[in-house]
């Protein structure tokens, strides 16, 4: 195992481009709009003329609308939620959590509108091109809060920090260009506060929705996977034997190593991904973690992080997509040399693990 996958089905192939194709998209978008808010078109150099900046300014927007339109179709591909081409274009109509889908569908449009008027841009005048060129901006934050409100990593750590990091750029990138374009008139105060408040209004939201637990439900998604994925959830309390493998990297220009751990019970799957400084004996000082357990057919319907570790024992805070908390404690036995692990789990439903007595009886 390389990493912790955090999803409530069985991943496909589709659903590792959509999310891969989403992520770039917005990572492109935010250049984008860095370079536009920037002032490009007014950077002079020798080495770095303004008609380059100008062209890297169009050719990122270019390659962004490609991204998206190659997110859209796989994420109609992979067929696990009811989502068809229409609801790409056509915002809020989709039955699969509508209002978040239907802000990608918004910065979608938004995007195209931007690149069907920059191609007639000589027949349509420059007035009303630089109205909807300014207007795509808005693509931005509708496609940040799209990707927070409908996406499968929103509450993953380091995904939250990719969000931050782009929201505090783009705010910044206003304020300083607002900053040496003249005078504080009350229009450049009004701008500068909306940009601040925009940014705090998005990161109050996502700690109060997309960042807590039961975020599927109340963003819109269908009863249906719900429940389907509510009946395949083994119910706490349970507890069994376990047995799987154990797979550790090689240390990273900075000491610091990944640690899997595969296991496989009679109730379930558990998956654990440890990274740290590697410690000379083998194994390794935590400073991440990620732990799924669920069903073979949804292995990771329970998703977390380790809340404790004291020997061979850990402990993990679990939850899965419907808002269930789950607190799972594994005893592990572990064979380096041949890199096989053995041990118990026991698991009960929102109850300190630290209450939980080792070994596998009921």
């Amino acid at each position: 195992m390389t990493g912790g996958v955090l999803a409530v089905s069985s991943p496909s192939a589709f659903w590792f481009l959509t999310r891969g194709t989403g992520i770039v998209a917005l990572l492109l978008l935010t250049a984008v709009v860095l370079l536009g808010v920037s002032g490009a078109t007014r950077w002079r150099s020798e080495r770095l003329p303004r008609f380059v900046v100008a062209g890297l300014h169009r050719n990122l927007t270019l390659l962004s609308l490609a991204f998206i339109v190659a997110h859209v179709l796989t994420t109609v591909a992979d067929g696990f939620a009811p989502i068809g081409l229409k609801d790409a274009v056509v915002p809020f109509t989709s039955p699969y959590r509508p209002l978040w889908l239907g802000l990608g569908a918004v910065a979608f449009d938004l995007l195209l509108a931007l690149t069907a008027t920059s191609l007639l841009r000589a027949r349509i005048g420059l007035r009303t091109w630089r109205a909807v060129h300014w207007l795509a901006y808005a693509a931005w934050p509708v496609a940040l809060v799209h990707s927070l409100g409908s996406g499968s990593d929103a509450r993953v750590g380091w995904f939250e920090l990719l969000g931050a990091a782009c929201t505090v750029m783009v705010a910044a990138a206003v304020l300083r260009r607002l900053a040496v374009d003249g005078a504080w008139t009350v229009g450049r105060v009004t701008v500068a506060a909306a940009a601040v408040l925009v940014a705090f209004g998005i990161a109050v939201w996502y700690r109060t929705g997309p960042g807590q637990v039961g975020w599927a439900n109340r963003a819109g998604t269908p009863s249906s996977l719900l429940g389907a994925q509510a009946v395949s959830l083994p119910r706490p309390p349970f507890a069994a034997p376990v047995r799987g493998t154990i797979v550790q990297s090689q240390a990273d220009g900075s000491g610091d190593v990944t640690v899997g751990i595969d296991l496989v019970s009679g109730v379930g799957t558990a998956r654990v991904w440890l990274r740290g400084p590697g410690l000379a004996g083998g194994g390794v000082r935590i400073q991440e973690s990620r732990v799924a357990f669920g069903p073979r057919a949804a292995p990771n319907a329970y998703v977390g992080q380790l809340s404790a570790l004291d020997g061979s024992r850990l402990t993990a805070v679990l939850s899965s997509a419907t808002g269930a908390t789950l607190d799972l404690a594994l005893v592990l036995s572990i064979d380096r040399a041949h890199g096989i692990v053995t041990g118990s789990l026991r698991a009960v439903a929102g109850e300190s693990v630290s209450a939980l007595g080792a070994g596998t009886g009921g």
